[in-house]
């Protein structure tokens, strides 16, 4: 029953949730950007790669 009560957390789904807004804002700097400007696409692309990371590390604590 531990399993269940862990998979329930609230915590999980608190940290599910930023990790989307995070992954939300990279996508948002990244159409928003100035093509030519090489800053806002690694500010894109660090901000979706901790979202992801983040969702994921998440989603395999909930299922383990």
């Amino acid at each position: 029953m531990e399993s269940m009560e862990n998979a329930n957390a609230e915590k999980h789904y608190k940290i599910l949730v930023v990790a989307i807004i995070i992954g939300i804002f990279g996508v948002f700097i990244r159409f928003a950007g100035d093509e030519n400007s090489t800053y806002f696409s690694i500010i894109a692309n660090i901000a979706l790669l901790i979202g992801a990371a983040i969702a994921l590390k998440t989603v395999f604590a909930i299922i383990k």
